[in-house]
């Protein structure tokens, strides 16, 4: 299937593994991914820069096709890494969490693709403007950090589509071939997929947090702080703790300390699956099985093909 973001990043599917700290911090995912026809993300945001460049030129190494590094603009030491970026010409950046304007120059003189994550109509808009080449645009039910405001992928994708003109990836509550159907029928031009990533073999994180996302259903994840920058992440003892505190009005420097307390390194890495933030999305219902990757991405093709031949076969005139 071609599409605009095919075309521009050079895959054979429009399928792109999102960059998920600590998951898909490590060379092994990604380049599955993108050896597989797929774009492999490599998340940048909690690795050193001594090891980001390891990883990165391992990642380098490892595949012969396009892939791409997913790095928060806000985080310490973004300069270094951008930096070792721009040296290594990776030809995909996927950024968030800040803006892109003054990056944009030294990656375009190599030829890199800039895409932006935004979650807003406002932010699309902004990140067009600026002269992204694409934008990667979640909905609530992501993982992660997924928009404050709660609107869904399906409204927010295609409120986003109206009004900008850029190639546009979809990303939230999808975790199948038939996912990935619905949002090109909507107007998107490739998915964003992150949980069904994460219960893949290569996912470099603790064994009980896949075994957590891989028990968990639809209903059991939730967006944990709202009253800063809340995550979608299953409930367990420290999200109750944590909607204990909104509802006793605790004041805001407790609350602050006690989200604070948990981290994501403390369930992805350590396999504290009570008291640490484990982050996932609503999609971890529709998943039953732990896979290679390369076999996830096989799979979602051939489920996407089987969604479009059943379009193709609808009688639109009865």
């Amino acid at each position: 299937m071609t599409t605009r973001i095919t075309r521009l990043l050079g895959i054979r599917h429009p399928i792109v593994q999102a960059g998920m700290s600590w998951a898909s911090s490590n060379a092994a995912l990604p380049a599955a991914v993108s050896n597989a026809g797929g774009l492999g993300v490599l998340a940048a945001g909690p690795l050193r820069v001594d090891d980001f460049i390891r990883t990165l030129d391992e990642l380098a190494a490892a595949t012969d096709k396009p892939y791409a590094v997913n790095i928060p603009l806000y985080r310490p030491q973004a300069a270094e890494l951008l930096e070792a970026m721009v040296q290594r010409k990776v030809p995909v950046v996927i950024a968030s969490q800040g803006g892109p304007k003054a990056h944009l120059p030294r990656f375009r003189e190599y030829g890199a693709t800039w895409i932006q994550v935004v979650s807003t109509l406002e932010h699309a808009k902004k990140a067009e403007a600026a002269g992204v080449d694409a934008l990667v645009v979640v909905g609530a039910e992501a993982g992660g950090h997924p928009p404050a405001n709660e609107v869904s992928t399906l409204v927010t994708v295609r409120r986003v589509l109206q009004e900008v003109s850029i190639p546009v990836i979809a990303g939230g509550g999808v975790a199948d071939g038939w996912g990935i159907a619905a949002l090109l029928a909507l107007g998107a031009d490739a998915v964003q997929l992150g949980t069904r990533f994460l219960l893949t073999q290569e996912a470099a994180v603790h064994d009980n947090y896949k075994a957590a996302v891989l028990a968990a259903d639809v209903h059991d994840t939730a967006l944990i702080g709202r009253r800063n920058l809340p995550v979608r992440g299953l409930r367990n003892a420290f999200a109750n703790a944590i909607f204990e505190a909104e509802r006793d009005q605790v004041a805001q420097d407790e609350y602050d300390a006690l989200f604070k307390k948990s981290s994501l390194k403390q369930a992805a890495l350590d396999g504290d699956v009570e008291w640490g933030k484990v982050e996932l999305g609503q999609s971890a219902g529709l998943i039953s099985h732990i896979e290679p990757a390369a076999q996830v991405v096989a799979q979602l093709v051939q489920e996407l093909a089987q969604a479009s031949a059943r379009m193709n076969h609808m009688d639109l005139s009865a």
